[in-house]
């Protein structure tokens, strides 16, 4: 089976560094879906309003061409463990799937010479900027809402991080609009650090969120912003 994309995501994450290991763990996280030409079809997202989350299949479109591992080592298991890739969500998959789970804020308009092509406007989105979207299908609660599901060796939710702004930071951080604010502080609080690196307290990271390269450091379980630029 050959497929292609409907449509790519806009989303507040530059790059993949930062990006939420899953949905739903940066709720402020936005995105947009931008339907392909072929696909701007009013009638194909007709009774979708009625949603309020939405599956999204897509494409690890970073990682495409690096081929697949049998295993691969997940952050949650500290990134040294191995376990087989279909025990995990990792990208390096042998057909490149990714799937997450949405909220679906809205539904826009825009009127393109007689038509009214659909925007979905996404939030809790754990996707980089220009990722392929192949099909979005609504979440049916009834079927897929599970509270006896068992996960594994990632059961437990993942520990936060406090994050604090520094005073050097403070001037620039309070300029960015209030939803972005909230982006930069719940990605943080996630430790985006590599699983499998030596976790350096004194060093300095940058990370593309929101349109503003902000950078930080990690020490005593603490997340503190230096700049935001």
């Amino acid at each position: 089976m050959q497929i292609e994309p409907i449509g790519i995501l806009r989303t507040c994450f530059g790059e993949k560094f930062a990006v939420p290991r899953q949905p739903g763990l940066c709720p402020s996280a936005w995105g947009v879906l931008e339907f392909l030409p072929e696909y701007r079809s009013p009638e194909a997202v007709r009774g979708l309003e009625g949603f309020s989350h939405v599956w999204l299949i897509f494409g690890f479109h970073k990682t495409e061409g690096e081929g697949w591992h049998p295993t691969v080592r997940p952050p949650r298991l500290g990134g040294n463990e191995r376990v087989g890739v279909f025990a995990s969500r990792s990208t390096f998959r042998p057909n490149g799937l990714g799937l997450s789970l949405v909220k679906l804020d809205q539904i826009t308009w825009q009127s393109e010479k007689g038509m009214e092509p659909p925007t979905l406007h996404l939030s809790g989105v754990d996707l980089v900027d220009g990722t392929p979207i192949y099909d979005v299908k609504p979440y049916l609660p009834f079927a897929e809402s599970l509270p006896e599901a068992v996960g594994g060796y990632a059961n437990e939710p993942i520990q936060r991080l406090e994050v604090i702004v520094v005073e050097t930071a403070r001037e620039n951080f309070l300029k960015l609009p209030e939803r972005a604010q909230r982006v930069i502080l719940e990605a943080l609080s996630l430790d985006p650090r590599p699983a499998a690196s030596p976790k350096e307290e004194c060093k300095v990271y940058g990370a593309l969120l929101c349109g503003k390269n902000v950078m930080f450091g990690i020490a005593d379980g603490i997340c503190r912003i230096t700049g935001v630029e």
